[in-house]
């Protein structure tokens, strides 16, 4: 479970120097434009709600293990090449935040990257106690809901911005399922099997945002937590960066760059085994405050 994209890699290698990174853009750049101007602008006007649609472009490494009656009986699947799922695929995703007043505000996300695929097994894997043997054709589901809320307090904050520390929940929402493709149409009974979880993960972390003139803005956040956290284990690193530019008071277009390392243990009553996701991509949105 130690093999990932090579684009991956800078992420993987030290996930805590991006917060100390990002932190110290702000520690350093928002006194100094403080000095320099004490004016709001119309970037930073305050606004109590935002939204953004956009399109998340990503490319995902997975591998996944689930296990049957006996722990550790299942077989580690690589998706991509053991089941065929694309790496590449673009999604809508839903992000916002409201305000309550300069110093505390919620932040929430939404997007789904769920998956299907059909393949010629090249090798026998156990999948929740079932077995599916080596050249058997497979019909493989992955469904993948992410949901995130996060609480921002504010420790710096003024007309370029602010920098805040952050506590909330990254929800995985998981349901995976492969059966033997059916001849003919007609059913194979026996020769299926599917399970899902929804894990409430806790996740710490920064989030901010920089203006460096009225029309355009810097946003960034990471989130790092290493848990034990009830029937789950494991780790999850989230980090975002991203530029705004505004194009009229309440509307902004930006491009921004989310990576996500989700290595989860699970240990509950009718769904066990781990799940090693790696994803990241690009975003292009729209952005709407009021």
């Amino acid at each position: 479970m130690n093999t990932h994209r090579n684009g991956a890699k800078w992420f993987e290698a030290s996930p805590g120097s991006l917060v100390a990174a990002i932190a110290a853009l702000f520690l350093s750049g928002i006194p100094v434009a403080m000095a320099a101007s004490g004016e709001s602008t119309e970037a930073d006007e305050f606004h109590n709600f935002g939204i953004s649609l956009g399109v998340f472009v990503t490319n995902r490494d997975s591998t996944t293990r689930l296990d049957g009656d006996i722990l550790d009986s299942g077989t580690p699947i690589d998706l991509e090449s053991d089941l065929g799922f694309a790496r590449n695929d673009s999604v809508f995703r839903l992000d916002g935040f409201y305000r309550f007043n300069q110093k505390h505000r919620i932040d929430f996300s939404a997007f789904d990257l769920s998956r299907e695929s059909s393949k010629v097994l090249d090798k026998t894997i156990d999948f929740l106690g079932q077995e599916f043997v080596i050249n058997t054709q497979v019909d493989a589901t992955f469904d993948l809901n992410i949901y995130k809320i996060a609480y921002t307090y504010s420790v710096i904050q003024n007309d370029s911005g602010y920098l805040g520390l952050s506590a909330g929940l990254y929800i995985a929402d998981i349901s995976a399922g492969i059966s033997v493709t059916p001849l003919d149409g007609g059913p194979i009974e026996g020769a299926a099997a599917s399970d899902s979880v929804t894990a409430p993960l806790p996740v710490f972390g920064v989030r901010g945002q920089y203006n460096f003139s009225e029309k355009w803005m810097f946003r960034g956040s990471a989130e790092i937590f290493v848990y034990e956290y009830d029937a789950y284990s494991g780790s999850l690193y989230d980090v975002y960066a991203g530029l705004d530019y505004q194009l009229f008071k309440n509307m902004a277009v930006g491009i921004g760059y989310n990576s996500v390392k989700l290595d989860l243990g699970v240990s509950a009553d009718r769904f066990n085994g781990n799940l090693e996701w790696t994803y990241d991509g690009g975003l292009l949105f729209f952005k709407f405050e009021f």
